[in-house]
């Protein structure tokens, strides 16, 4: 039986950096969580084990603190700019990098003290070749967004073993995972999130849903009407259930006021809305 290496990558997980800028008695707090990978002419080390064009995790590990000690940690799609283009570009035998970063959010409570935002997480991936070539995807996770009212789910396919009864008025809750490509040079990343997470929750907000694909779509739209240098916009949406409790055994009415929140199972809608003259994605989504 012959058989040949397929696609593959290595790098290094999780590295976890907190980078701390002090403006006199003021200090500034980023805290990331990277993860790179490196492909290329790694043929010798899966097949004879010969590690001469392996650039060692270790390595790369240390070379993100490196890069916070010598360039700051400002916007995170830029510091993964900088990290794909040192690593696809340093070593012949690498021709791809791809690293992937998480934001996590402190509040400042005074000039050095802190609080942790939420559980709302700022992501973004980026890839560059040795050619140059470059694409970003900048992203969220983990924003719980709930209406209370203003969502309806009826009229689907009923069969012998549908026992959902339909819904005119039902609580919607989710947490939303979304990710956009960009479709060349953003000249403000920072302001670019703010812009396109107002308009997925106002989106989300403004839809009298009938279902949640519809939610899905009307939110890619909103974001992609608004922002003119993203392309794409991916969203995966957990439905969070809530059902009505039935309180009649105590005597009780319950006028949608009164639910059980279920953690799982869940409704898993995903989906994407892209410009109609989006460019190629590349490699942007690998």
């Amino acid at each position: 039986m012959a058989v040949k290496l397929g696609p593959n990558r290595y790098g290094k997980a999780e590295t976890r950096l907190v980078h701390v800028v002090k403006d006199g008695p003021v200090h500034h707090v980023k805290d990331v969580n990277v993860s790179t990978s490196l492909s290329g002419d790694m043929e010798a080390v899966h097949l004879t084990g010969d590690n001469a064009a392996v650039l060692p995790t270790d390595t790369q590990k240390n070379t993100v603190y490196a890069f916070a000690r010598k360039h700051g940690v400002g916007q995170i799609e830029e510091f993964a700019l900088l990290l794909a283009g040192h690593f696809a570009g340093s070593q012949p035998s690498i021709h791809h990098a791809r690293v992937e970063i998480e934001e996590y959010a402190w509040r400042r409570e005074g000039p050095h003290s802190f609080a942790r935002a939420g559980g709302e997480v700022r992501t973004c991936v980026v890839h560059r070749d040795r050619d140059g070539r470059a694409t970003v995807v900048s992203g969220l996770k983990d924003l719980v967004l709930l209406n209370s009212t203003g969502s309806e789910f009826h009229g689907y396919i009923a069969d012998e073993y549908t026992t959902l009864p339909p819904a005119t008025d039902r609580v919607l809750a989710t947490a939303v995972e979304a990710r956009w490509r960009h479709a060349g040079d953003t000249p403000s990343y920072g302001s670019s999130y703010e812009r396109v997470r107002r308009c997925l929750v106002e989106a989300f907000a403004d839809t009298h849903s009938r279902s949640l694909q519809q939610t899905l779509y009307a939110m890619g739209e909103r974001a992609l009407t608004a922002c003119e240098e993203i392309c794409e916009v991916r969203l995966a949406l957990p439905n969070k259930h809530h059902f009505a409790v039935d309180l009649s055994p105590f005597g009780l009415d319950n006028d949608n006021e009164v639910f059980f929140a279920a953690d799982r199972p869940y409704g898993l809608i995903e989906g994407s809305v892209l410009r109609e003259d989006a460019p190629d994605a590349g490699f942007a989504w690998e």
